[in-house]
């Protein structure tokens, strides 16, 4: 469905409205003007808050889709704007906006967000966000997460531009350089430079001294070998000191478990913006 409401003063004209919760929250629908991949015409969502303002200055997550998919992953298949409007609306957590940018020419794209899609991202993606939405630049009120592929991109992407995002979330991800996508033939420096595992020790000092924060989520019904990597890169984290103060770790804030039957194997971290959990979604302090 399409609504025939225009779009927010900021949002280009030619974005439409497709999806209305309940409480309020909408779903936008549009391009992002791509300068590395100009062929690339597929369709972005943005999630807004009830009674959003154009002149607010909300917190933004960017969530990145897995492979092969599209962002109506965490629109449809996670129902984001009915969870966000909920905890908006119990005052869980105040309003946030949610980008949600595609990649890849076609929804069977099956490569890895590196490369010209990297690219896209940081220079494209999130400079128009800053000038179209209503969103806060700083980093603190900044997060990027991602599912499966995804949330190795946001770790690795996350690691690589440091200083771009305050929270860093890998739900079901991979912590090694793959290989696939603009990695497939890729030599060792250029690898190594994409691995996370290897970004997180090179830069520990770099991450503590910006007070970077993860949230690592991960299943264990069907994919063992994606929540022991993911155990073993909370474990990494841990081992480098890129910890705060030892304390109990926040509540999580959005319900978007993509299997709501998994249970949570990480082992507990006492300490830190480390959060190895299952079906949630940490947001920065803001946020929560």
């Amino acid at each position: 469905m399409v609504f025939t409401s225009p779009p927010p003063r900021s949002l280009p004209p030619a974005w439409v409205q497709i999806a209305q919760t309940q409480r309020g929250g909408t779903v936008w629908a549009g391009t992002i003007p791509n300068r590395f991949v100009p062929a690339a015409r597929r369709t972005a969502l943005v999630y807004l808050p009830p009674h959003a303002s154009p002149t607010g200055r909300y917190p933004v997550v960017f969530l990145l889709q897995g492979f092969p998919g599209s962002p109506y992953s965490f629109a449809d298949g996670l129902r984001l704007p009915e969870a966000a409007d909920l905890l908006i609306s119990t005052h869980a957590v105040p309003p946030f906006v949610a980008v949600m940018p595609p990649a890849g020419l076609t929804g069977r794209f099956d490569g890895e967000w590196t490369g010209p899609w990297e690219r896209f991202f940081v220079h494209d993606v999130v400079p128009w966000a800053d000038a179209h939405l209503p969103v806060a630049r700083s980093p603190s009120e900044r997060a990027v997460a991602g599912l499966s592929a995804g949330g190795y991109g946001a770790v690795d992407m996350g690691l690589r531009h440091l200083g771009m995002f305050g929270t860093l979330e890998a739900w079901s991800g991979s912590f090694t350089a793959p290989h696939d996508g603009s990695l497939r033939h890729a030599d060792a420096a250029t690898r190594a430079a994409h691995d996370p595992t290897l970004l997180a020790s090179r830069k520990a000092s770099f991450v503590r001294r910006l007070g970077i924060r993860f949230f690592l989520s991960c299943g264990s019904t069907h994919d063992r070998a994606t929540a022991a990597g993911t155990r073993a890169f909370a474990r990494l984290l841990t081992a480098a000191s890129a910890l705060a103060r030892p304390r109990r770790p926040r509540r999580q804030v959005l319900a978007l478990a993509a299997d709501p039957r998994a249970r949570v194997r990480t082992p507990p971290l006492a300490s830190g913006p480390v959060r190895p959990s299952c079906g949630g979604c940490l947001l920065p302090p803001r946020f929560s």
